[in-house]
């Protein structure tokens, strides 16, 4: 689901966590790895601080989250499907 599709759709209920989806989250992390020659406790701090600053706007399915490489591999691509936007007061 994409940013403003997320905004404006209904709230859909958080998918389970199951061991297929974290053999594709570690996969996908091993290919990115592999082709930019970094370590995976690096791409996972990388990961985690995405989330992070992400997650102070957006209520977001970190197990949907795809990391990838693009395909000249000079791109890192993050998509991270987004529930809803925190609502917080822009004047502060």
């Amino acid at each position: 689901m994409g940013l403003l599709s997320g905004l404006f759709s209904k709230r859909e209920t958080p998918k389970p966590v199951t061991s297929s989806g974290v053999a594709k989250e570690r996969l996908q992390l091993a290919l990115v790895y592999d082709r930019v020659k970094i370590s995976p406790e690096v791409l996972e701090t990388i990961k985690e601080e995405i989330v992070e600053v992400i997650s102070k706007h957006f209520d977001i399915d970190r197990q949907g989250m795809e990391i990838t490489l693009g395909e000249r591999n000079d791109r890192l691509e993050v998509n991270i499907p987004v529930r809803r936007s925190k609502v917080y007061n822009q004047n502060s």
